[in-house]
């Protein structure tokens, strides 16, 4: 169990780094040649895009979402199996981007869900890979407290 929560708590750190828009605190979540794959949904492209290199990657992420008011990303259900010093995963997870829009903010939520690979190295459990994929979004309203 203590391989699982370590595993846990690295999906929460990423989250959180992504919030506080933390690209060395990411960077460091991250194996040095690990890949990221974002989806066609959200680049743009039509085909995923890979990020390589922890890095690049990190900043990457972080540039995604300066330009946002506040991001939350709130990690749900997380599925693991674990072989050794190797682990694979399904991470769910809400993101929330709110945004300025003409009458007010507005928050783009996305459902989405991590498939992760993880590796473990002497300084603990890093992603190795980490595909996101996009179930569906919502674009609604919010209120911003001053």
């Amino acid at each position: 169990m203590a391989t699982e929560f370590a595993l846990t708590e690295l999906t929460a750190r990423y989250a959180r780094a992504v919030d506080r828009r933390e690209a060395a605190t990411l960077a460091a979540l991250f194996d040095p040649d690990a890949t990221f794959v974002l989806p066609p949904t959200l680049t743009g492209t039509g085909a995923p895009t890979e990020l390589r290199g922890s890095d690049v990657l990190a900043s990457a992420v972080v540039d995604a979402v300066t330009h946002l008011h506040a991001t939350r990303h709130v990690v749900h259900q997380q599925v693991l199996d674990v072989d050794g010093s190797a682990a694979s995963g399904e991470t769910y997870c809400t993101a929330h981007h709110v945004y300025s829009g003409r009458n007010g903010f507005r928050d783009n939520r996305i459902a989405l869900r991590y498939h992760d690979r993880y590796v473990l190295g002497d300084s603990g459990w890093r992603f190795a890979r980490r595909e996101l994929i996009v179930d569906f979004s919502e674009d609604v309203p919010v209120t911003v407290p001053e």
